[in-house]
Formats: structure tokens, sequence, C-alpha cells
């Protein structure tokens, strides 16, 4: 019976170790699967994390993050720039130039000055407040006004240029000079008017010997006509013949302006005898208030009718003398010579000036303008001398000839020179009044011609 048991036991110990082995290699497997599958998480977990840690430690570099700052400093700041473009060393010193003759000289220091400061501010390379490829092309490019190209932002001195592009502020300064003019001398001697016509020589001579130099007929045009000594006209023809030499024009219209005193009076001794600038005037006669309100009122009819391209200037420069001459308008006659002026005066000046960049300023070409319109203004001046002269061959009643270098619309200053000249001859000879009709003749005459050149080229 025990051998049977036993027998019995030994069975079912033999029947149940195959289950127990294979439970035992099935949780021995479990184990290394799970043992596999966490290590190839760990694995993972460490490529995804890895490489994140690594870049945010890098970004919490502060030597890293301090150098590319200071480098990004420094190639911003107009230092680093100056290296780039030596040019812009030059026109800032030749804006120095400019302050020192506006202001230590006093010539023309109103428009000098902000021209001046102008021409400063936008060869500062970096500060971005003029860009020329706005106005490439001679056209407004409203496109880049608006934000049309990411790298164009517009500066300030781009918007205050659209004034001069539009043709705003010439005409405007025009209504002050217009307001601050007595066209009494001229009224009461007509002749005079051709003296005034008589200094526009100067214009056209110099434009046909630009042409002969190989500039354009529109550029020829633009530099004959600082010839006229008429700094808002220039400005208005050239910003719309050649605005490209808006700069150098600008610059040597105002310039030789303040030299009038300089430049003239050598011309002057040379074309007249010493009897020729002691002869001595007789005085104006009395212009009445009827005259001079009519004057305005027919010169812009006619002008207008003639030569509609010149209406802009005349009809400004007549406007302004209107208010002045009819007494029913203090307060526009007043403004219009005082805040008006002065304020499109300051932004005439600053975005003309901002047109002389590096660029366009120093080149062969701008030597060729000052060299030429030093020329087409001496001619100016010395063929109103001359046709002076030859209308004493007529006249019963002789004209002192140094009033005709007053035709140029250098007022009043060209006839302060007359004045000046004479007076060293004969103390007693008084030619201010008389030399101040050729010389507001000369501001209509210059209109005149601009507008003739707009006409004929524009």
């Amino acid at each position: 019976m025990k051998k049977i048991v036993l027998l019995l036991v030994s069975c079912l110990l033999l029947a149940g170790m195959p289950v127990v082995a294979q439970d035992s290699i099935d949780n021995q497997n479990v184990a290394q699967l799970e043992a596999t599958t966490n290590e190839a998480e760990s694995e993972t977990y460490v490529e995804e994390v890895q490489p994140a840690e690594v870049v945010e430690a890098d970004a919490t570099d502060p030597d890293l993050e301090v150098g590319e700052r200071l480098a990004k400093f420094w190639h911003d700041t107009g230092l680093y720039q100056f290296g780039e473009d030596w040019r812009y060393i030059l026109m800032i010193c030749i804006a120095c130039l400019l302050f020192y003759l506006a202001i230590g000289r006093k010539f023309e220091p109103l428009l000098l000055l902000p021209i001046a400061f102008g021409m400063l501010l936008t060869n500062l390379p970096g500060a971005d407040m003029f860009h020329e490829a706005i106005f490439a092309g001679g056209h407004v490019h409203w496109d880049l006004l608006k934000g049309a190209d990411a790298s164009i932002t517009p500066g300030l001195l781009d918007w205050l240029y659209l004034g001069v592009k539009l043709g705003i502020y010439p005409c405007l300064i025009f209504i002050g000079v217009g307001a601050m003019t007595d066209f009494g001398p001229l009224i009461a001697n007509p002749k005079s008017l051709i003296l005034g016509a008589a200094a526009q020589f100067g214009i056209f001579a110099t434009y046909f010997g630009a042409v002969a130099m190989g500039f354009l007929p529109n550029e020829a045009a633009s530099i004959g006509i600082i010839g006229g000594a008429d700094g808002p006209t220039s400005i208005f023809l050239t910003s719309r013949l050649a605005p490209e030499l808006l700069g150098p024009i600008a610059v040597a219209a105002y310039s030789y302006m303040a030299l009038v005193p300089v430049i003239q009076p050598p011309i002057m001794r040379l074309l007249t005898t010493k009897k020729e600038r002691a002869i001595q005037m007789k005085q104006l006669r009395s212009v009445t208030k009827r005259e001079k309100i009519i004057f305005p009122i027919v010169v812009t009819i006619i002008v207008a009718l003639l030569l509609p391209s010149a209406a802009p200037l005349i009809g400004c420069l007549m406007l302004g003398n209107l208010l002045k001459e009819s007494g029913v308008t203090e307060r526009l006659n007043k403004t219009v010579q005082n805040e008006l002026m002065n304020i499109v005066t300051i932004f005439l000046g600053i975005t003309v000036g901002a047109t002389a960049t590096a660029t366009t300023f120093l080149t062969f070409k701008t030597l060729g303008i000052l060299l030429l319109g030093i020329i087409a203004f001496g001619f100016g001046s010395g063929m109103g001398v001359l046709i002076a002269k030859f209308m004493n061959l007529f006249l019963k009643e002789k004209i002192n000839p140094l009033i005709g270098s007053a035709g140029v619309s250098a007022v009043p200053m060209a006839a302060r020179v007359s004045q000046t000249v004479g007076q060293e001859e004969n103390p007693g000879n008084f030619l201010l009044m008389h030399a101040m009709g050729p010389n507001v003749a000369g501001v209509i005459g210059s209109a005149v011609a601009a507008g003739f050149l707009l006409n004929m080229l524009g």
C-alpha cells in the first residue's frame, strides 16, 4: 500500500515539474523584455532631452550673449560705417565749411546754415534720414514711402523733401519775397526792365556752354539758372528737370548769391570807366498806390498767358506783393513776411542740403557745376552793365552802367553793391533806388527764364 502511495506521489511530482519550469522561463522572459523596454525608453529619453539641455546651456551662456550684443552695437554705429566710405568724412568737412561761411562770415546765413545742417544730417552714416532711392529717376516712388521695401524706412527728411519735389517750398518762398519787394522803382523807370532782362543772358550763355561740355540739355538748363542768382527759382527748375543735381546746384546758387559783394565789383570796374561810374541820376518820380496795386495783377495775367510754365512762381511772387500793396490784408502780409517765410526757409534749406549726399556731391560733375555757375553769374552781371552802356548811346538822360549789374536776382544785395561801387567814385552818388529797378526786374526775369526752359525741356 505504501508502495502504491509513493508511486502516485512520484508521478504527480514528475507531472508538475514542466509547469513550474515553464512558468519560471516565462517569468524570466517577461523580466528581460521589461528590462529591454525600459532601457530603450531610457535611451530615447536621453536622445530627446540631451540636445535641449545643450541648447539651453548655450542660450544662457552670459559671455556669448554679451559678445554678440557688443558686436551688433559696433556694426550699427556710424563710426564703423565711416570705414566703408571715406567720402562721408569729406562731406561733413564741407558742411562745416558752410557753417563757417554762414556764421563766421555771415554769407546768406538764413539759408546757408540750414543747407549746411541738412548736408550734415544726410552724411551721418546710419542716421537714414534721407534715401535717394525714394526719389530715383526724378520721380517720387510712393510705394517705397509706404514701406514696400523692408530695407528702406522713410526718414524725416524724406517726408520734408516732398515739399521741394512737388514745387511747394519755392512757391511759398516767392510769396514771402513778393511781400518784401517794392516794385515802385521799376514802375517809375520802366527802362530798368530791359536791364533786368539783359542780366538773364548769363543763363542762356551757360546753357550752351554746359551742353558743349557734355551735359544733357535738362542738366545744362538747371546749371544755367544759377546765373539768375535766384535760389528758389534754381531749386524749382532743378527739381523738375535734374533732381539728381539739386544739391550741388542749390549750394552753388546760394553760395554765389552770398558772394555778390566779392564777385561783382571787379567785373563792374573792368567794364566801366571812372567817368561812367561817376554818372549821377535824377531822383525817381513817386509811384501812386493805384499803380502798385495794378502792377502785380497785370504782370500775372500777361506772363501766365504768354508762358504758363512760369505762372506758379510769378503768381506767388505777385500774390505776396499784392498782399503788401493792397493795404487791406496787413495780418496776412505780416504772416507771409515773418512766420511763413521763416518756417518754409528752414524746411527748404534742410531738405536741399539733404540731397548733397557723398555719392552725388563728390563727383566731377559737381566741379563742373561750380565752375559753370560762377561763369553764369559773371556773364549775367557783365551783360547788364554792357546793355546799360549800349542804352546810353541813345538816351539823353544817361544812366549809370553800374545799376545794370543789379539785374541779377540777389535782392537787395546786388543793388547795394551798385550803390557802394558808385559812391567810391562819387560820394554824392545815390544809386540804391535806381538799382532796385533792375534788381526786382531780375526776379521777374529769372522766373520767366525758368518757365521758358521748363516749357522747352520739361
